[in-house]
């Protein structure tokens, strides 16, 4: 494309993207045990001073736990906001170490299995990445032994853009934008038998997105998992990287998904993703995005948690 036919971009906010990518490249340069520290840091700041970030995770484990006590709420956010802020710091190490030195990072992989049985089938495999651990360290992995073609939502600061898709690709992955184009490109890749991996706990819109049930509360749930499903008739299995204690690395957890989500009734379908979200949130909910806005516009007849009373 050449660029005259490109859209003008809203910013550029070059000065952002330096500091966030000198930031990660600081990040990269520690070893994991330090970059954990600063990242739990970045945690303990998110409990301690009030923030979106700690308002939106006490709000949805409200919401998602009602009958949990109060003090028990509190320790979960409090371990939330601490994983959160190891995510940020480990950017440095997703993005910018060699696979020498990420490989010996993974510790286990749980339910390998399913994923042997999957590639035997001779057909695509679609991973759900629920927002989970060390999520950006899906990718690295499964790039470095396999053909992947991945989405990705382009960065509010334009400038980082560039360097966060060449070091996403680093392995050999290929990235497409979250539009029209880019989702061709994954189900050209899928019916290629590649290997590929979306975030189903994102709000997709209006558009891409009906409510279903999550946590016992309606949440904005994508149906681009159950669309791909029946247009290329890929494999579909739930993918989460535990983050082990004391810096010792990580464990790669592998997880089956439920056949109704390939329905073509988009209830049902919706239903059983967030069923299978819920399965691998329940397994380590203290390391779940807890801030994200995950209820956000509710449905005729419920109240959205997030409006300040």
């Amino acid at each position: 494309m050449s660029s005259a036919s490109k859209k003008p971009k809203k910013t550029d906010q070059a000065w952002v993207g330096s500091v966030v990518k000198g930031l990660i490249i600081l990040f990269s340069w520690m070893p994991l045990s330090l970059n954990q520290v600063f990242g739990k840091a970045i945690g303990y700041l998110l409990w301690w001073i009030p923030n979106s970030n700690k308002r939106i995770t006490l709000i949805n484990l409200q919401v998602a736990f009602p009958d949990l006590k109060e003090s028990v709420r509190n320790q979960l956010a409090k371990q939330s906001l601490l994983h959160l802020g190891m995510m940020v710091a480990e950017l440095g190490p997703a993005w910018m170490w060699p696979e020498a030195k990420l490989a010996p990072l993974i510790k286990e992989i749980k339910g390998e299995a399913l994923l042997k049985k999957a590639r035997d089938e001779n057909r695509g495999l679609l991973f759900l990445a629920p927002h989970i651990g060390a999520w950006e360290m899906i990718g690295p992995y499964l790039s470095s032994k396999y053909p992947c073609t991945f989405l990705y939502r382009p960065p509010n600061v334009d400038s980082v853009e560039q360097f966060m898709v060449e070091s996403r690709e680093r392995f050999g992955a290929r990235l497409a934008p979250t539009d029209m184009k880019g989702i061709r490109v994954l189900i050209k890749a899928l019916k290629s038998n590649d290997i590929s991996a979306i975030l189903p706990d994102q709000d997709a819109g209006e558009k891409g997105g009906v409510h279903a049930s999550f946590f016992g509360f309606p949440a904005r749930t994508m149906t681009l998992a159950s669309k791909l499903m029946q247009k290329t008739d890929c494999a579909v299995l739930f993918v989460m990287m535990e983050r082990l204690p004391n810096a010792q690395g990580y464990r790669l957890h592998i997880l089956p998904a439920e056949e109704a989500m390939a329905s073509v009734d988009e209830q049902e379908a919706t239903e059983a993703l967030n069923r299978g979200v819920e399965a691998c949130v329940s397994r380590l909910p203290e390391q779940y995005l807890w801030s994200y806005r995950r209820y956000r516009k509710p449905p005729a007849g419920y109240e959205n948690p997030y409006r300040k009373q």
